[in-house]
């Protein structure tokens, strides 16, 4: 449904730091060379401005630096087998696919559009990517959508796999016109790629997703399964024979958990290796030596060995985030090196790599960011459940004589997690901590993290057993921190936002709600939103098949009995949760005589990115707070 953005946190700009000279510096898009010997990531050289970068993999040094083009963009990097590597290079609505070797670097392939995940087929003659030709917005339900005018529904764009032959520089779509591929991966023979697809508007139909195979020549599609669950990252065996993929209820593409799944690329009845664990497979790679899995277990992220029989041994854990290529973690050819970009509350993101398991740190360029937060990991439990979140204290007053206001953030999903990112002050959590405001950032359930069964327990019951949780990990929270019950604060964005308009009318704990992207009504939301089809894994039947299941969780249904003063704000151009729902329930406490405010940012989507607009919306929800906290 909605992304995992956390309200005041959208879209935080690179920005110089006290302490630090410059931005703090980015790893976008790691990918590690097959050999294992060199690795690449979309690094910032400038403020407004990233390079492709390729370093040893032994010590950080910067082998290359490729920077064709001041005034563009960089994607998709990725290596070849024999050590060439390609990437995208995106100007003014033309993408280009480069190539870059010894003897330099050069265009091999151009077209009008947008392009993501390129990919060297395995014998290193073709080049795949996802193209969306003539493109009317950036793919993705997040992004901002096309504005509702003329005839509706019509057309929608369509992202195809598309193949490159480098001796000829010859591009073509390989997969049927009015077909949305989401991923792809190639089989070891290069005959076939196996792609996650659906018929119709790409951005509503990943939720019921087929796994398909197609053909490398022909683009003939033949379907392998069709999931019960919503499917992420197919994998093929390096014997060819099998493809897993991460199975699981999802809320947006993406955002990503769920058991490792397996079926025969022939087709067949999918299985679940990793049936009833407790922990959140996040990520998947296939290496020669066996499958690689990045998972979230309570406060930890790992990467673990995947057995055949879907055993898993933990290589690597630590209490950080980790983000590499498509997924968390990218791997060597014969799995027995590890790449990734790894930061935390307390650390901006830094590059390690090294041995499966063994990884150390080989990047120092954010070693002088300050330190803006002091983190705990907060575990409770509540209806028989094991949960967990994140506590924040500001810096300066980690242990304050007299006791602190605090405000809670929802994740956007549900099916997400708040994980630990290094706190920016120019971000949500870290202005609030800057102005004197503890920050919780709980895991109910229906968050990754413990496990298939933990993230499915909110079916059908939003707002119930996930707000109970939350409640009760404030409580867990005031046990061990100086926290002012008086003086709560309550926001979240997406599924966050219909969180922090929900509990306003089911509780008076907290005294000030901002509500970012918010959803008030799932009647109307159903037939205005430009995601129908997320509900139906998440309510059972579509709005109209059960109307009274939506009515339920519907904060307008009960609106008379918010309280709390609430500011608003959403994204004009909002398709995940339209602004209508925002201004729905703004007019209602407007009419109720609750003080409220409402703003709508224009061109924005589902994520406020200018940056105007978020150093906008952090100033003003610290003004809300302190106007009503204070």
């Amino acid at each position: 449904m909605m992304r995992a953005t956390i309200a005041l946190l959208i879209a935080a700009a690179p920005s110089a730091v006290a302490g630090q000279t410059g931005p703090i510096h980015r790893f976008a898009a790691v990918q590690i060379a097959p050999r294992g010997d060199r690795l690449v990531a979309i690094e910032n050289v400038a403020t407004d401005h990233a390079a492709v970068v390729v370093r040893r993999v032994r010590d950080g040094g910067i082998v290359r630096t490729i920077d064709p083009c001041r005034t563009c963009s960089y994607g998709s990097p990725t290596f070849a087998a024999d050590g060439r590597l390609a990437f995208l290079v995106r100007d003014k609505g033309r993408v280009s696919v480069m190539l870059a070797d010894d003897a330099g670097e050069r265009q091999v392939a151009g077209f009008d559009g947008i392009a993501q995940t390129l990919r060297f087929s395995p014998d290193g003659r073709r080049l795949a990517l996802l193209a969306t030709y003539g493109a009317a917005k950036e793919a993705g339900a997040t992004q901002a959508g096309v504005r509702q005018v003329g005839e509706i529904g019509e057309k929608s764009d369509e992202q195809r796999i598309a193949v490159i032959e480098l001796a000829t520089g010859a591009i073509r779509a390989l997969s049927p016109a009015k077909r949305y591929i989401y991923e792809y991966d190639w089989a070891p023979d290069g005959r076939v790629l196996v792609a996650t697809s659906a018929f119709g508007n790409g951005d509503n139909k990943w939720w019921v997703a087929t796994l398909d195979a197609i053909d490398a020549e022909t683009g003939a599609v033949r379907q392998i399964a069709s999931p019960k669950t919503q499917v992420n990252m197919p994998r093929v065996s390096p014997d060819g024979r099998t493809v897993a993929y991460i199975g699981g209820l999802m809320s947006d593409f993406g955002s990503i958990g769920g058991d490792v799944w397996t079926v025969p690329l022939a087709g067949g009845e999918p299985v679940n290796l990793t049936a009833g664990a407790k922990a959140t497979v996040t990520s998947l790679a296939w290496p020669r030596t066996g499958m690689v899995a990045t998972r979230l277990d309570g406060d930890a992220a790992e990467v673990a060995t995947i057995a055949v029989d879907g055993g898993a041994t933990v290589r690597w854990s630590r209490p950080a985030s980790f983000a590499a290529g498509d997924g968390k973690v990218v791997v060597s050819a014969d799995g027995r090196t590890m790449a990734t970009a790894v930061q935390d509350f307390a650390h901006a993101s830094a590059l390690y790599a090294g041995p499966l398991g063994r990884a150390k740190r080989i990047t120092r360029d954010n070693d002088a960011a300050p330190i803006n937060a002091v983190a705990r990991s907060i575990n409770w439990k509540n209806d028989g459940l094991d949960v967990q979140g994140w506590l924040l204290a500001p810096v300066a007053t980690a242990k304050p004589a007299a006791k602190a206001p605090m405000v809670t953030i929802v994740h956007g999903g549900p099916a997400s997690a708040s994980t630990p990112n290094y706190v920016m002050r120019e971000s949500g959590p870290g202005a609030l901590l800057a102005a004197g405001y503890w920050v919780f950032l709980p895991n109910p359930r229906g968050s990754y993290g413990q496990g298939e069964a933990f993230t499915a327990a909110n079916r059908r019951d939003f707002g119930g057993g996930d707000l109970r949780d939350i409640l009760a990990g404030i409580d867990a929270v005031e046990k061990v921190a100086p926290i002012d019950d008086a003086r709560l604060g309550l926001t979240g964005g997406s599924y966050g936002g219909f969180m922090s308009m929900w509990a306003n009318t089911q509780t008076t704990r907290f005294k000030a709600i901002v509500a970012g992207a918010g959803l008030s009504n799932w009647i109307s939301y159903y037939g205005t939103n430009g995601i129908d089809q997320w509900m139906i894994p998440f309510f059972g039947r579509s709005m109209y098949d059960d109307p009274e299941a939506y009515a339920r969780v519907s904060a307008i249904t009960v609106i008379k009995q918010a309280k709390t003063p609430t500011f608003v704000y959403v994204g004009e151009r909002d398709i995940e949760v339209p602004p209508t729902q925002s201004i729905e329930y703004w007019h209602a406490l407007k009419e109720l005589g609750v003080p409220t405010s409402l703003v709508i940012y224009a061109d924005e989507g589902h994520s406020i990115r200018d940056r105007d607009h978020s150093a906008d919306v952090r100033r003003r929800s610290v003004a809300w707070f302190d106007r009503f906290l204070r």
